[in-house]
Parts: C-alpha cells; sequence; structure tokens
C-alpha cells in the first residue's frame, strides 16, 4: 500500500508540475494573455492612425482648402495676387 501512495503521489507532483509549469500551463497563459493585450493596444493605435489616415485622403480627394493648405505649408505656393512677406527677427 505504501508503494501505491508513493506512486500517486509522485503522479499528482507530475501533474501539478506540468500545470504550472509545462507548455501551456499557468505561467504560459499569463504570459499569452499579457502578450494579447499588448497587441490590442498596439491595433487600437494603429486603427487611429488609419482612421486619421482615411479621412485625410477623403479630404483631398474632395476638398480643396486640404490640397491648398498643403501646397501653401509643405511646397511654400502662393495664390495669384498675394505677396508673400517674411519677417525673419533678430536674436
Amino acid at each position: 500500500m505504501k508503494t501505491v501512495n508513493v506512486v500517486l503521489l509522485f503522479l499528482l507532483l507530475i501533474s501539478l508540475y506540468l500545470h504550472w509549469f509545462g507548455d501551456g500551463g499557468a505561467y504560459d497563459l499569463k504570459e499569452k494573455q499579457r502578450l494579447y493585450t499588448l497587441q490590442l493596444q498596439e491595433n487600437a493605435k494603429l486603427k487611429a492612425r488609419n482612421n486619421q489616415l482615411k479621412a485625410e485622403v477623403e479630404d483631398l480627394k474632395h476638398g480643396l482648402e486640404a490640397i491648398e493648405e498643403r501646397a501653401r505649408s509643405e511646397m511654400g505656393m502662393i495664390k495669384d495676387g498675394e505677396t508673400f512677406i517674411q519677417v525673419i527677427e533678430d536674436n
């Protein structure tokens, strides 16, 4: 009977070890949940960025003000009849 108890105790210890430290065990699950949460956060950031870019593309497709603003700020363009004045401050 003693031998059976020792074997059962040994099997119990092995199963507990596998539950906590084995592949798919508690620690593995906790790490996968942490990685899942990080990925969800990254996805939310990228989704917000995509929505912002979609809105900008729609604005550029349909709105002339956005195109004009880009031309002014990025290329330094001006309208006919406008005068460009640059103020340089002395430091």
